[in-house]
């Protein structure tokens, strides 16, 4: 945690289920029997496994509070937790398919957005609420089948410009860029370039690479052909292997600076070389998540190292509650009709418990929750996102420096 939080404002372009969910007849998404059921898909196992639980703490923790304030149209809320893995397997899918089985009115994930897209156009095709804690690639914002999509983490338009500002501020004028090849990395990668060259820096190299690929040899050679001063590097797990592999080639986070992203952000430790990723920096989506959220988390998880995106499932899982309390009805459809109003435009309130009680007295709601204002536009993007940016000690651990809010 900052010891004081810092904010600048730029304007840019598995853990225990708490309840278990009822099986309905028939596979259609959800019904009006007055119980809102929600599931998750979310990382379990595969290469976003560690982003797996703060998600569920988030969603678990919500899920208890939400019960807590007398549940959703006077009866407990259920959930239903299923893996997500990545998108080498075809899991997420199979998810979704029992989720909408069991008549599921809103479902919570992915956490990748390439796993998103598997499953996205099944769930809008069936009608069933989709809102995602972490998916920030821009596609999302005009796809045809994302009629009931939503998402509480800002796009990569906003991370891209926070990332690409960072390392041109920290010196750099010749930018490499590493990437993985689906939808987050080019996405991220696309953004980056973008906003590199209209601040007038310079991308010497730009490589995407197959995720599944053994090593990358080939891709770090031309890195180095284009002798960068920095190196945003966007991955997945693969990062225990894509950064040895580049110190190595003489392409160390201390000769050419890195920049990780919310993909490979973590607290490494011992898994890498000690000092390996000193001075490295990374950003993600992320608030300064204050020490009662954390301690709450703990209560439903104590094991928790991480609260990455644990805000932003915490906050998908209270607007869905809302949507529902507010349209007086749990289907999907009635949900879709109110899921945009209870996040904007109305009086204000933080929590699960003051909104309800807003609702109950005929008063439109604006709620802004744990990981910042949210306020959806149209489309199921958050209007105004933060990001936070973190530095690495020689433990391989990272601190947040610096948080920066945007907007789209």
């Amino acid at each position: 945690m900052l010891k004081s939080r810092l904010w600048r404002t730029i304007a840019v372009a598995g853990v225990a289920t708490l309840a278990v969910s009822a099986c309905g007849e028939g596979g259609g998404g959800g019904n009006a029997d007055g119980v809102l059921r929600l599931g998750t898909i979310l990382p379990q196992t595969g290469s976003l496994a560690f982003l797996g639980p703060p998600e569920f703490a988030g969603v678990d923790l919500a899920i208890k509070e939400i019960n807590e304030a007398g549940g959703v149209l006077g009866k407990d809320v259920e959930i239903t937790h299923k893996d997500s893995s990545d998108t080498k397997t075809d899991i997420a899918s199979q998810s979704a398919d029992a989720l909408i089985q069991d008549n599921t009115d809103a479902i919570i994930g992915a956490a990748s957005s390439g796993v998103s897209f598997q499953f996205m156009e099944k769930l809008s095709k069936a009608e069933v609420v989709q809102i995602s804690p972490a998916n920030t690639s821009p596609d999302f914002t005009d796809d045809p089948a994302a009629d009931f999509y939503y998402r509480t983490a800002p796009s990569d338009i906003i991370q891209g410009r926070v990332l690409s500002d960072t390392i041109l501020n920290d010196g750099a004028a010749k930018v490499g860029i590493i990437a993985l090849q689906d939808s987050y990395g080019v996405g991220l990668a696309d953004e980056v370039e973008k906003n590199v060259e209209e601040a007038g820096g310079q991308v010497v190299a730009k490589e995407i690479y197959d995720p599944n690929a053994s090593e990358f040899s080939a891709e770090i050679a031309k890195l180095k052909e284009g002798d960068p001063d920095a190196i945003a590097i966007i991955s997945f797990e693969e990062f225990t292997k894509l950064a040895p592999s580049l110190d190595e080639a003489g392409l160390s986070a201390q000769e050419t600076s890195w920049y990780l992203v919310d993909g490979n952000l973590s607290n490494y430790g011992s898994d890498l070389p000690e000092g390996l990723l000193e001075g490295a920096k990374g950003t993600k989506p992320a608030v300064d998540i204050d020490s009662d959220f954390q301690e709450r988390l703990l209560e439903v998880d104590d094991k928790l190292k991480d609260f990455t995106y644990s805000a932003e499932s915490y906050d998908a899982t209270i607007i869905a509650a809302l949507a529902a309390e507010a349209a007086g009805e749990d289907t999907p459809q009635a949900m879709q009709e109110t899921m945009v109003d209870v996040t904007k435009g109305g009086e204000k309130c933080t929590d699960f418990a003051s909104c309800k009680k807003l609702l109950e007295d005929d008063k439109d709601i604006d709620y802004d929750g744990m990981s910042g204002p949210i306020e959806w536009t149209k489309e199921g993007d958050i209007s105004k996102g933060s990001i936070g940016v973190y530095e690495f000690d020689a433990k391989n651990e990272y601190e947040a420096v610096d948080f920066i809010e945007g907007e789209i």
